[in-house]
């Protein structure tokens, strides 16, 4: 990816650590991180404190007018000369996890996904489920198994069909799944609900994610409620968490909804993102999903996860649910992909129905930016290691 795609008009934010140091909180411009711990220690930022913690979580709790300010003061600072000494190439850092990770919620919110996926399953009945249209469909992840990009993915274990019974033992229809979070700084109350039209107070900023999914041990566990430990094992994201200000360009009206939704539902405001997601395996390219077709936009996610009363906490995780489009290029999963391994795909010199061992699988994006520029957001990646016990 270009080093334009992190210009000023980008300033991501991250967690690194240089030479064994303690965690430092950084942004990156170009191909170098700002020392933004080091800047706030020398005086040309200043955040009460909170750019000293070792996740972005104290900042992300500030709100949406220190975070602009904060913004604006970076953009004076990169543009100068002042900073050099506090810059450190990339290459040279170690990357952390961004964000302590309060809770996990993962929506199903793209149609063509969701469409694909009945079809797979149930192929003479409709596809979407009744309340697909009406609500975002979700559920709770595992907060404590969120890991930042470049930690190794172990083949889960667990139960699944064969030959019509059952048996235990490593997945054999490993999947990743291509999706984009969403990372909340200011907490609500219990008994609260978000409304709609506070979603860009309420979010810090945005992150690529991958959903890694078991798909045999799903399909026998999801019998009635859903994604357990088909999901549970790992969630990756990227180390960068672009700010929901770096994306004004990209912003759309999301797809024309019908029925006609919810009140509480109503999209107040353009949430939408044009984003352009790019899914590798091994190097080959294996899927170019597009975010500007979800149905169900960002917005819509947040006022529905807290529309019963429930709260939010500074650095909860929400994901969008697989990224897919249309076409077959656009599918943001293997099991969509190779329509449950009916279809293997070409990888390099090889092909594939799921993942092997071995093989790493990187998500990457790209959104556009003012004048033209492009907003990067780096990369999430991870490589398959064999089952363990």
């Amino acid at each position: 990816m270009s080093t334009a795609a992190f210009g000023p008009h980008n300033l991501p934010y991250g967690v690194f650590s240089h030479a064994g140091s303690e965690p430092r909180i950084g942004t990156r411009i170009g191909d170098q991180i700002l020392d933004l711990t080091a800047a706030e220690r020398t005086g040309l930022v200043d955040t009460g404190g909170s750019l000293q913690a070792a996740t972005l979580n104290d900042l992300m709790s500030l709100g949406r007018p220190q975070w602009t300010a904060l913004r604006q003061r970076l953009i004076e600072l990169v543009t100068s000369k002042v900073i050099a000494d506090l810059l450190l190439p990339v290459e040279q850092a170690r990357m952390l996890l961004p964000i302590e990770v309060a809770d996990y919620v993962d929506f199903y919110s793209s149609r063509d996904h969701a469409t694909n996926v009945g079809r797979i399953f149930r192929p003479r009945a409709e596809p979407l489920p009744p309340n697909w249209l009406s609500l975002p469909i979700g559920y709770h992840g595992r907060a404590g198994t969120v890991v930042v990009s470049g930690t190794p993915v172990v083949r889960p274990n667990g139960q699944r069909l064969a030959g019509g019974g059952i048996e235990y033992g490593p997945c054999l229809r490993l999947d990743f799944e291509a999706e984009v979070g969403f990372v909340l700084g200011v907490p609500s109350a219990v008994g609260e609900p978000v409304p709609i039209e506070e979603f860009g107070e309420r979010v810090f900023g945005v992150v690529l994610l991958n959903d890694w999914s078991a798909r045999d041990l799903q399909q026998w566990e999801s019998q009635p409620l859903g994604p357990f430990l088909a999901k549970s094992f790992l969630t990756s994201i990227s180390p960068w968490v672009v700010p929901l200000d770096a994306l004004a360009a990209a912003r759309v009206a999301g797809p024309r909804q019908d029925p006609p939704v919810a009140g509480y539902l109503d999209r107040a405001q353009p949430w939408g993102l044009d984003l352009a997601l790019e899914v590798a395996i091994n190097d080959t390219v294996v899927s170019r999903p597009r975010f500007a077709g979800m149905y169900w936009t960002p917005d819509q996610q947040l006022a529905h996860l807290t529309v019963n009363g429930a709260s939010t906490r500074t650095g909860d995780l929400y994901a969008s649910g697989t990224v897919s489009g249309p076409a077959r290029e656009q599918r943001g999963c293997l099991l969509e992909l190779t329509w449950n391994g009916a279809e293997p795909i070409e990888v390099g010199d090889q092909t594939r129905t799921f993942l092997a061992d071995g093989d790493t699988v990187t998500i990457s994006a790209t959104a556009p930016g003012p004048d033209g520029a492009v907003v990067g957001f780096g990369e999430v990646t991870g490589r398959v290691l064999p089952a363990r016990g």
